[in-house]
């Protein structure tokens, strides 16, 4: 696909990524160079890899011994990130 392809085919890749919630991944010459998603799936993928790094973390903290939250201070936690993302 050329960009005067894409530019020609806006309307439906935009369509196929908002229907299908996933990445499309764009060649040149069938190398992959470009990924192309719809914001609202993005902003989902990036609010996952933030609740993600945050386990990883506490799971970290926890072999270190540190303070353990329950799951309610946990969510409380998770929440707040979330509404400040």
């Amino acid at each position: 696909m050329t960009y005067n392809d894409i530019s020609l085919k806006y309307d439906e890749v935009v369509k196929k990524c908002k229907d299908s919630g996933e990445p499309i991944y764009i060649t040149n010459n069938g190398k992959p160079e470009l990924v192309v998603m719809d914001v609202a799936s993005f902003k989902r993928r990036e609010q996952n890899m933030t609740a993600q790094e945050l386990i990883l973390e506490a799971y970290a903290a926890r072999l270190k011994g540190e303070k353990d939250y329950s799951i309610k201070e946990s969510k409380k936690l998770i929440d707040k990130i979330i509404e400040n993302n």
